[in-house]
């Protein structure tokens, strides 16, 4: 935890991989520490779906996120300034990021007008209009209270191409630097600049180029994970991180799949989200080395063994593979429990990825862990290709 009139956000890098561009290191926070690479879990209302904030705790959670656009609408910055902030509202000790709600112009696309003023909203609760500025995004964020907490961008779809991809990269920049001048929380509070330009290198380049000219503590990359081919995405990371300063962190937005995880570490990215985990528990997914376990298969009706034997969470200590069979998407228990596996699952892959950096072996966990995933050697060639730019090669 943080001083107060220190920088906001401290950021040291412990090691490098001598080999590949991943790094380990940590920030410091005004309400916590982060170790990074770091998978942040995704609370949306101010909440994880299915676990209280004293589970994520246990969990080794050290951050999540909350959603300005979905806090702003409801409950709304009144109640959530009568709280005291996010932190205090949903009683959670340790370092929160918000995003801006400008994902919200793709996923509520048929509810937002996009002008340069900002982003016009038919809110989705009882369709009044709702207007986000750079301005209100930082009010809002302000008021939540989030020790990151991230510029409005124009987001487009990934696979939109031509003019609008370019006006929406200005725009982003042009909308930061109005995010920059309303920030109230200087002292407490970070804004992370966000690199847009779809999947053009050109674009990319150029917004990144100008985005570091500005007085930040960190960076993110968005615009990414939604649609595109695995060859444009990994491509377009590698890119950005060549360009963004080494001695900040760097945020991949939306990306949670644990093979992704592991190649974007390797392309020099510090921080992740991704509503994944919790989602696919809810459909009664459990995550494992080998992908996915759905519990929902016949064939786990008798299997008295826990998800993964060697797994530490709760559920696994606990519960077997047959009674999950029996509650899966009928019983919301069900959710609770594979979500607290799903994230254990998450918090404990970031550890392993840190600790092989620390010890100089990095290569060599890509290496198993792609073998394990994929027994038969037949890999993606996007993860070969990628891997090969930082210098790894498959067994």
């Amino acid at each position: 935890m943080l001083q107060q009139g220190k920088s906001p956000l401290l950021f040291e890098i412990f090691h490098e991989c001598k080999t590949t561009k991943a790094r380990a290191g940590r920030m410091a926070l005004v309400h916590h520490h982060v170790n990074t690479p770091v998978f942040m879990p995704v609370g949306t209302q101010g909440t994880l779906k299915g676990l209280l904030p004293q589970q994520l705790e246990q969990l080794d959670c050290q951050i999540i996120l909350g959603n300005t656009y979905h806090l702003g609408t409801r409950p709304g910055i009144n109640i959530l300034e009568k709280a005291g902030g996010l932190h205090k509202f949903m009683n959670w000790k340790r370092a929160l990021l918000t995003d801006s709600g400008g994902f919200q112009m793709v996923s509520l696309l048929e509810l937002a007008k996009i002008t340069e003023e900002g982003v016009k909203f038919k809110s989705p609760y009882n369709e009044s209009d709702c207007m986000l500025t750079p301005e209100h995004s930082i009010q809002i964020q302000n008021i939540i209270g989030a020790d990151i907490i991230m510029q409005l961008d124009d987001v487009v779809k990934t696979t939109t191409t031509g003019p609008r991809v370019e006006e929406a990269m200005h725009r982003t920049i042009r909308w930061l630097d109005r995010c920059l001048k309303a920030h109230q929380r200087l002292n407490e509070q970070s804004i992370f600049p966000i690199v847009q330009g779809g999947l053009d290198s050109k674009l990319r380049s150029e917004c990144a180029n100008q985005l570091i000219k500005r007085e930040v503590n960190g960076y993110a990359v968005g615009g990414l994970s939604g649609g595109e081919s695995k060859n444009d995405f990994w491509k377009m990371v590698h890119l950005t991180t060549n360009i963004l300063p080494k001695n900040k962190p760097r945020y991949l937005m939306g990306v949670g799949f644990a093979t992704d995880l592991i190649i974007c570490s390797a392309l020099g990215i510090d921080m992740f989200d991704c509503v994944f985990p919790t989602r696919t528990a809810r459909f009664g997914c459990a995550l494992v080395r080998t992908g996915q376990l759905n519990s929902k298969q016949i064939q786990y009706r008798k299997d008295m063994r826990p998800i993964d034997e060697s797994c530490e969470c709760s559920t696994c200590k606990i519960h077997t593979r047959a009674y999950l069979h029996h509650i899966v998407t009928v019983e919301t228990v069900a959710c609770h429990l594979l979500s607290v596996h799903n994230i254990a699952f998450q918090m404990k892959l970031m550890k392993d990825i840190r600790q092989s950096i620390q010890e100089q072996r990095f290569p060599e966990f890509i290496q198993q862990y792609m073998l394990d995933l994929f027994p038969n050697k037949e890999y993606p060639s996007w993860i070969v290709d990628a891997l090969e730019t930082v210098n790894v090669t498959l067994l």
